[in-house]
């Protein structure tokens, strides 16, 4: 497949999703940009102008389905063929049962269901088009379990299963699903977290958005279907795995056995 020419990427106005959005701009390139605001993708939309793309951004919040409604019909000219789903929360650090309802299920409305929303709208046309990549910005907290956390940690997981799901059903027809794991980087999601309190040694926020930038080129199509992790898998190593293609159970989400 040819390398992505209009891509839809939420959480752009900061932190990884303001990173990605920049190694992905170029002439030729169409940049649809999500932020709660539209006045929050300034900088990251003057930033990508500026590297040649054409830009466009939309203020939608994530957690409401009518304004993801209302986003896909506004852009429904647009050919997307790519989709990164780069926005997302965690609430409180905290016992599942010392939580609160409305917070943890808030993250699934935003890590979750905004993402399948968009796939929902989008893919149809992709395929019909021949194809198209989805990437979504995935973690460790999706193969691990925790005591404090769970929301996040729940919709990672699930994040990971659907992506799964989704190349499962349309990887003959022509799409290409990544779940990219960015390591640990400095944002603001990860300020100030119990989890990180000791923590002296940060991913570079770079190392995600080039494996990002290599999937919108089209050289990392061979491992669609895994997930990858930034900080641990280069870019160099990807291409690699790419051109010799991945087994069906290799960086899948699966049960682990009984050691003995």
């Amino acid at each position: 497949m040819d390398a992505s020419t209009t891509v839809l990427l939420t959480g752009a106005s900061r932190g990884i999703g303001a990173h990605i959005a920049r190694n992905l701009a170029r002439p030729g390139r169409t940049m649809l940009l999500l932020a709660r605001t539209q006045e929050a993708l300034y900088d990251t939309a003057k930033a990508c102008n500026a590297r040649g793309a054409t830009v466009l951004t939309f203020g939608v919040d994530l957690a409401q389905v009518q304004e993801i409604t209302h986003l896909c019909h506004k852009i429904s000219e647009y050919p997307v063929d790519l989709l990164i789903n780069n926005a997302g929360i965690m609430a409180e650090e905290a016992l599942p049962w010392e939580t609160d309802p409305h917070d943890w299920w808030l993250t699934q409305e935003i890590n979750l269901r905004a993402p399948y929303l968009l796939a929902h709208a989008l893919v149809p046309s992709m395929l019909a088009r021949g194809g198209g990549r989805i990437i979504d910005l995935s973690s460790g907290a999706a193969v691990k379990d925790t005591a404090l956390a769970s929301s996040y940690y729940v919709s990672k997981t699930a994040l990971l299963r659907f992506a799964g799901s989704l190349h499962e059903a349309g990887a003959e027809h022509g799409l290409r699903v990544f779940s990219v794991a960015p390591g640990v980087v400095q944002t603001d999601m990860t300020a100030n977290r119990l989890m990180h309190q000791e923590r002296t040694q940060w991913n570079d926020p770079q190392e995600v958005a080039e494996i990002i930038a290599a999937i919108a080129d089209g050289t990392l199509d061979g491992i669609a279907g895994t997930q990858v992790r930034a900080g641990t898998d280069t870019v160099e190593e990807l291409i690699r795995r790419s051109e010799q293609g991945v087994g069906v159970e290799e960086r899948k989400l699966r049960l682990t056995p009984w050691e003995n």
